[in-house]
This record gives structure tokens, sequence and C-alpha cells, in this order.
């Protein structure tokens, strides 16, 4: 069978939608499968070091064919770049996945937005391709809910009716989680829905080895992290995330028991950078910052913390999931979850137990929460196996591959 990939980024890009790619090329090739992937040359944040942008061209790597199409480096690095980045790359999708042999399906995501119309404009060349989309975001409700676009103006129309368009000819979509599958097929194909399969974005087993003795992280030697209950963050803490109820919370904590670890970058950085001088002058629990790692440095970074924070803002419900879940899930971190109820992270919590879903602006909970794993160990013992019990049932690569391989292979 011959399966293409389109997403912008891939590895060794940082990315967790690259590493997703990755993932489910390299399945897919094992499994006899010509596999193309078409992406880009630039990375997800400007830093080189984390995650070097490659040339432009063809190249074959671990049998897999890789398409990389030139676009401006940058990644989210600012709005102009990741604009430039996205037209670059639609463009050439555009043209490069249509002059493609004919291919069996073409599995489309998200980034940039409308990439699967790369899809389409193939399987109008070849009736015979399907086209599956794989959906990480959905725009445009995504700007319009954080008021980056007006729902009534020209360009939120028109990119709703490219959607109408274009949702009741997909052969498939996947979405993270039920609240995303609602909001699409209600809104863009209630009349022609196309098949629809959850399938939660997943971790490769093998960077997670049950029962594995892994070494923190070296930056929990820093002294405001050393000999404390450490809550930590892994990723992007981007527009769809809140943290107003976490830094009340770490106001009230004692900063010689908790510290908060952030690990990333994201447009909420700064407020982050602000809260950290103010409680700097108090005896509140510290919030230490530290860049982007490369992703093998992520079992040790979940070695050294007592629990996985995650935040949601309500309004992100069903656009988005966060991509923090799955590691925290494989290391068996317990997860403490500020957000709305009814998404991936809140369903997974309900489900297996495996930590703590408080809603946006309860303090007093979150602090009730990150008190009980400090002080009490059979609790967070419990809630520890929980989550890798999680893991393995619905966010590992062998629970979630064979899920793909039914949408793929129909």
């Amino acid at each position: 069978m011959r399966v293409t990939i389109v997403n912008q980024f891939f590895p060794p890009d940082l990315s967790p939608t690259a590493h997703l790619a990755a993932s489910l090329a390299r399945h897919r090739a094992s499994r006899g499968d010509e596999v193309t992937v078409v992406t880009s040359t630039g990375g997800y944040v400007a830093d080189p070091a984390a995650g070097t942008p490659h040339r432009s061209g063809s190249t074959v790597e671990d049998g897999l064919r890789i398409i990389r199409l030139p676009t401006p480096g940058g990644g989210k690095s600012s709005l102009v770049t990741r604009l430039a980045g996205y037209a670059a790359l639609t463009v050439g999708a555009w043209v490069r996945t249509a002059t493609l042999p004919r291919q069996d399906v073409v599995v489309c995501m998200t980034t940039p937005p409308y990439i699967v119309l790369a899809g389409l404009l193939h399987k109008a060349l070849h009736r015979r391709t399907r086209v599956v989309l794989w959906s990480m975001d959905v725009y445009p409700d995504t700007a319009e809910r954080f008021d980056k676009l007006d729902p009534s103006g020209p360009l939120s129309r028109a990119l709703r009716a490219v959607n109408r368009w274009l949702y009741p000819r997909l052969d498939h979509l996947v979405v993270l989680d039920s609240a995303m599958a609602d909001v699409l097929v209600s809104q863009y194909a209630a009349e022609d829905p196309p098949p629809t399969t959850v399938v939660p974005n997943w971790e490769p087993a093998e960077l997670f080895p049950a029962g594995a003795v892994v070494e923190p992280w070296a930056g929990y030697d820093d002294a405001q992290l050393a000999g404390r209950f450490v809550v930590a963050y892994l990723g992007n803490t981007g527009t769809g995330h809140r943290f107003d109820a976490v830094v009340e919370a770490a106001g009230r904590l004692d900063g010689s028991e908790v510290a908060f670890l952030f690990v990333g970058g994201g447009v909420r950085w700064g407020e982050l950078d602000s809260a950290r001088h103010a409680l700097a002058r108090s005896a509140a629990a510290p919030i230490v910052l530290h860049g982007y790692v490369d992703k093998a440095e992520t079992p040790g970074i979940l070695a050294g913390a007592g629990a996985a924070l995650i935040t949601l803002d309500d309004r992100a419900r069903g656009l988005m999931s966060p991509s923090k879940l799955h590691s925290s899930l494989a290391a068996g971190v317990p997860i403490l979850y500020v957000g709305p109820e009814g998404t991936n992270v809140d369903d997974a919590i309900r489900r297996h137990g495996c930590g703590v879903s408080i809603r946006n602006g309860d303090v007093d909970g979150l602090v009730a929460a990150i008190e009980r794993l400090r002080t009490d160990d059979d609790h967070r013992a419990e809630l520890s196996a929980a989550a890798r019990r999680a893991f393995e049932a619905d966010h590992s690569d062998a629970s979630a591959l064979p899920r793909f391989d039914a949408v793929i292979d129909g």
C-alpha cells in the first residue's frame, strides 16, 4: 500500500506532531507499506539546537521517503514567521502531493490548517485515493474563541464555508477526543458526516519501559528544585492554556516544600516569567523556567516530578488536546489537570483514576491536591500505578497504532 503523511514538522524536530507522524510512518513502513512524508524545512521553535531544520529535497531515511519543502524557519517564534511557514508549506504541499504517483491513502494533519486540501487535490486526480484528516486543532474555531478572528467577519465565514465543503469529502476523520468530534461534525458535516474515529495521542512504549529505573534530569540539582516536591509542566504554554490558578496556588504553598518546573516555551511564557519574579520576593513555591529540551530528556524530567501539571482554557474544549498527557502517564506520574470537563485529560482521569481533575479558578482544590500528593505516599503511589495502566491501555503506540491501522486499511 502507498501511504503519504503530510505535516509541517518531522524529526529531528521536537514538535509533538513530528514524533506522532514519525511513529505512524515507521509503523506502516514496518508493515510493508511504501510510505512518503511531505514536510517542511522549518522548525517548531526558533532555536536551531532544539530541532535542527533540514535542507529541502527528497531523501530516504529508515525506509521512508521524506520530501522536505522549503519553508521559512522560526516555528512559533512569532506570528509572522508562523504564517509565512504555513503559507509556504501549504502551497508547496498542494503542488508536491498532487504530483506524487497515485497513493492509496493520504493522511493529512492540521499543521498548517487546511493542508488537507493537498490530499483532496491528489484525490481529484486519483479517484481511488482515500483521504484521512488527522485533526490536532480546529480552525477557524480556535481563532474565534480566543478573539483572534471575528466570527462574523468575511475571513471567518470563508473558512467555515471551506470546512463545510471539505469535511463531507473526507474518507475518514481521526480526532483526539469525543468533544473534538462533536465540534467538527456538528458544524461542518452534520448531514453527511465522514466515518470518525477517536485515537488519542501516544508515546512509544520503548521510550518508557515498564519498571525501568530512570535517572532524574540533571536540572533537579537547581537550588530552587532540590529537596522539594516538584510539579512539572512540559511543553507549549500556548494560547489555549491558563495559569492564573497555578500562579495563585504557588503563592499559597510553602516554598521550602514545593516548586513548579516549566520546561518549554510559548506565548504565555512571559506571564510565567513575570509571576516567577513576583513570587521570588516571598516565601511562596518557586517557579523555575527552562527552555525546550530534546525528547530523549523527557523521561528524566518526569522521573524527578511528583506530579505532572496540565492546563487548558475552558474555551479550548473540543479544539485542542494537550500533548503532555501521554508522556506523563507513560512515566507513571500522577496528573494534576486544571481545565474544563469532557476533555481527553479529564476523561482519562475519570476512567483510570490516574490524577485529579480540577476546574479553572479552583485554587483551593489545586492547593489541596498538591498537598495531599506531597504528604500521602500511598495516595501518590496509587495514582502513579493508575497512570501507567492508563498509558498501556490507551496512550501507548501499542494500543493506538492498531486503531490507526483500522482507519488506513479501511
